[in-house]
């Protein structure tokens, strides 16, 4: 995987009894464009919990979807669709959880050259219980050449 582009994920988490977390990851990684699709590739590493895993946010360029796939030791997929409530897999530890996903808002400002994209979901363990809702901010810029 080519890591030719810098990228930084903000993320914050609003659970339902009003506490919140945020985490902030910057790293290398690529960048594509395919048939409609954005695709930001990155490796996981120890300091994400994830380490030895590799991460594909996937966007639509209509703002209608973004998909989230963690690949390895720790593996998920979100799927943040609009108008859509979508059944997840997600490995927290080695437990498999399925959860409720639903979409608030995708905002794609990516070009072929890099760019914003924000999307908000909510997750939750079924209908009835809100776990939390999620804010997601992620740049993506061409890295400069190393000297």
């Amino acid at each position: 995987m080519n890591e030719d582009y810098f990228i930084q994920i903000d993320g914050k988490m609003e659970l339902d009894d009003g506490q919140q977390d945020s985490v902030q990851l910057m790293t290398r990684g690529s960048f594509t464009f395919k048939n409609g699709n954005y695709y930001i590739v990155y490796k996981e590493t120890e300091a994400t919990g994830y380490a030895g895993c590799t991460t594909t946010v996937k966007a639509s360029m209509n703002e209608n979807r973004v998909s989230m796939m963690r690949f390895g030791p720790s593996s998920s997929q979100l799927i943040i669709e609009k108008g859509v409530r979508h059944l997840c897999h997600y490995d927290v530890s080695g437990a498999a959880l399925t959860l409720g996903v639903a979409a608030d808002e995708i905002h794609c400002g990516l070009t072929e050259e890099g760019g914003q994209l924000d999307f908000s979901y909510t997750l939750d363990s079924d209908r009835e219980m809100l776990l939390s809702r999620n804010l997601v901010h992620i740049e993506v810029r061409r890295a400069e050449p190393a000297l």
